[in-house]
């Protein structure tokens, strides 16, 4: 009971993390995702149609960035004794983009969107590592923690398994449907988090 608990608990945390970062960073840092870096392609794509300027290329910088720091989770999980330190190195990082983010504001020589994009780069940085973390401990958690479409998906087909005239109402549907809305629930909730801080 103890250690579901704390997939439960980590699950949560983890969807907030990356909700809260991925909502701020496209509030407060030029529409950019921090988590689903994918969903930059589109935002540059449609900027692009639009009439990009030079710095909308910044948005395809960031899938270089994941990449790089998806390939250091791995490499860091092989060299740490603690493989979950990984996410004590993704907190730090994100420590260190939020200290920056609040001295942006009270040091003006910085210029703003250089200092903005390094911030953003933080944040996309620590998705990478986060992402690294669900693919190499799957188990460790109830689900993908940073893209909710498949788990929006099992939640779905769960729903539809549970409703009258779903065929079956196994009781496997529903711990799966549960578990489900616990992780899209921390990632709304990071959401709406992140949507604040990043109007702050």
């Amino acid at each position: 009971m103890i250690i579901v608990q704390r997939i439960d608990q980590v699950t949560f945390l983890l969807a907030w993390t990356a909700g809260c970062a991925d909502t701020a960073t496209f509030v407060a840092g030029d529409s950019i995702f921090s988590a689903h870096v994918t969903g930059n392609f589109i935002v540059f794509a449609a900027q692009a149609v639009a009439g990009a300027s030079p710095v909308d290329w910044v948005k395809l910088v960031t899938f270089s960035v994941f990449i790089l720091a998806v390939m250091a989770g791995g490499r860091i999980v092989n060299k740490l004794d603690n493989k979950y330190d990984v996410l004590l190195i993704e907190g730090s990082v994100l420590l260190a983009g939020g200290v920056m983010a609040l001295a942006l504001l009270y040091l003006p020589a910085i210029d703003d969107k250089t200092g903005m994009y390094l911030v953003v780069m933080l944040c996309v940085t620590a998705m990478g590592l986060q992402n690294a973390f669900g693919k190499l401990f799957a188990k460790k958690t109830l689900g993908p923690t940073t893209m909710m479409t498949g788990n929006v998906t099992q939640a779905a087909l769960d729903l539809g398994r549970i409703l009258p005239g779903g065929g079956s109402r196994e009781i496997n549907s529903l711990e799966s449907l549960q578990k489900q809305m616990l992780t899209i629930g921390g990632f709304l909730a990071g959401c709406l988090s992140g949507a604040i801080l990043g109007k702050f």
